[in-house]
C-alpha cells in the first residue's frame, strides 16, 4: 500500500454540488456571469485574514442567482481556499457522466489543487477528468461495485489522484447492523448498502485511494456540528488525508472536526449565503490552535 503524507495543516476545499437542476447556471463562465435578471452579489472583503484558512468550502448552486459567488472564480482561491472538490451529485443516480466543459473550465480560471467526482465508473473516466484539467478523481459508486477499480486507477495514476467519497450513515434501526454502526450510501445517500463505513475505507486505502471524502449523510444540512464520531473511526482506519463534510453550521463547528482527526473541514450553504465566511473560520480555528495555511 502506498503511503500518502497527511497535510502539515489543515485545507481549505471549496465544492460545488451539481445536480440536475443546476446545470444551466453551473455551466455559465466561472468569471462575473450571473443569472439572467438577477444582480449578482457584492464582492467578497478581500482583506488579509481572509487569506487564513483551514477549511472546506463545499457550494451549491441553483437558480438562486448565485453563481457569481461560486468558489471556482479565481478571487475566492486568492482568500484562502486550498483546494476545489466539483461533485456531480446525481450522475450515479441519473446514469450520466461528469460534465467535462464544465470542468475544463473550472479549471482555466483556479490555480489550486480541483478535484471532480460523480458519475465515475472506470479508469476511462479517470483519464478524461485528469485530462480535462481535474488534479484527482473522487469515487464512490463504482468503486463500491468493483473494488479493483481503486486499485487500476491508482497503478495508472499514482494514488494522490484517487479520492474515496464515502456517504455515510448511521445504520437505520429497521436494517442490519454493522460492527462500527455506520453503513455506506450511495446514490447521493438515496440507497443504503450494508456495507460497513469504517471497514470499507480501511479496504479501500489499502486497495490504493490516496484520500478519504467522508460525509456524514444524517448530518448534512443539519447546520448541527459535524459528525465527530464517525471522523474519528474514520481516521483510526486511514493513514491518508480525510475530508470531513456535512453538518457545519457555525464556526464553533470546525475545530471539534480537526479535533476528531479531520485533515480538512468542508461546508455548504454557510459559505455559499454569507451566513459565514472563510476567514470566520479560520480565525475560530487558529484561536483554538489549529494550524493553518496562510
Amino acid at each position: 500500500r502506498r503511503e500518502i503524507e497527511r497535510p502539515a495543516a489543515d485545507e481549505v476545499v471549496a465544492a460545488a454540488d451539481e445536480r440536475d437542476h443546476d446545470r444551466e447556471v453551473l455551466a455559465v463562465s466561472p468569471v462575473d456571469e450571473g443569472v439572467e435578471g438577477v444582480d449578482p452579489p457584492e464582492e467578497p472583503a478581500d482583506d488579509d485574514e481572509s487569506r487564513k484558512t483551514c477549511a472546506v468550502e463545499r457550494t451549491t448552486c441553483s437558480r438562486c442567482g448565485l453563481a457569481s459567488r461560486a468558489p471556482w472564480r479565481p478571487q475566492d482561491s486568492e482568500q484562502g481556499a486550498d483546494e476545489l472538490v466539483f461533485l456531480d451529485i446525481t450522475a450515479s443516480s441519473s446514469d450520466r457522466s461528469t460534465m467535462l466543459d464544465v470542468v475544463s473550465r473550472t479549471a482555466e480560471e483556479v490555480f489550486i489543487p480541483l478535484t471532480v467526482g460523480g458519475g465515475v465508473r472506470g479508469v476511462e473516466d479517470f483519464d478524461r477528468l485528469l485530462r480535462a484539467g481535474a488534479d484527482k478523481v473522487g469515487v464512490n459508486t463504482a468503486a463500491i461495485a468493483r473494488p479493483e477499480l481503486l486499485r487500476e486507477a491508482a497503478e495508472r495514476f499514482g494514488a494522490q489522484c484517487v479520492v474515496l467519497s464515502v456517504d455515510a450513515r448511521r445504520v437505520p434501526a429497521d436494517a442490519r447492523p454493522t460492527a462500527s454502526g455506520f453503513e455506506v450510501t450511495t446514490h447521493g445517500g438515496r440507497q443504503g448498502t450494508g456495507l460497513d463505513a469504517i471497514s470499507w475505507i480501511e479496504r479501500a486505502v489499502g486497495l490504493g485511494a490516496g484520500e478519504v471524502l467522508l460525509n456524514s449523510m444524517d448530518a448534512d444540512g443539519t447546520k448541527a456540528g459535524f459528525d465527530t464520531a464517525m471522523i474519528a473511526a474514520a481516521r483510526a482506519v486511514a493513514p491518508v488525508p480525510v475530508i470531513a463534510s456535512g453538518g457545519a453550521g457555525a464556526v464553533a463547528d470546525f475545530a471539534p472536526a480537526v479535533a476528531a482527526g479531520a485533515d480538512a473541514v468542508l461546508a455548504a450553504s454557510v459559505f455559499h449565503f454569507g451566513e459565514l465566511t472563510i476567514a470566520d473560520v479560520k480565525a475560530a480555528l487558529a484561536a483554538q490552535g489549529v494550524p493553518v495555511r496562510r
